[in-house]
């Protein structure tokens, strides 16, 4: 959030959800969980390179890339403990609310 724009993310995915195939997604919700705004930016940029999701689902661990200045240790425990649940939530919302199929994108706006 700033005086000038809120972003929030709610995930859809469209194949089963299991903790190998949501690092990304977790990643994402525990740095905006834990993280200031000026670092969340950065890591979300760092976090949607191509490369970087390859890196991933090769098996490298998330906080090779964190940057600096972010607070590893709170991002790292909240990564670690942030369940499935939270994103089945986000998707039942985005289906049955939203009324999006798996995996669909959608921009919603709401302003103040």
């Amino acid at each position: 959030t700033s005086s000038h724009t809120r972003v929030g993310i709610l995930n859809n995915p469209s194949s089963k959800i299991r903790e190998d195939n949501t690092a990304i997604a977790r990643g994402i919700l525990a740095a905006f969980l834990t993280q200031n705004n000026s670092n969340l930016k950065s890591f979300l940029n760092k976090l949607s390179k191509e490369e970087t999701a390859k890196s991933l689902a090769s098996g490298t661990k998330i906080v090779k890339f964190l940057i600096p200045g972010m607070d590893g240790d709170t991002f790292e425990k909240k990564y670690n403990t942030l369940g499935l649940d939270l994103i089945k939530t986000h998707q039942m919302f985005c289906q049955e609310v939203l009324k999006l199929l798996p995996g669909q994108m959608a921009v919603i706006s709401n302003g103040r």
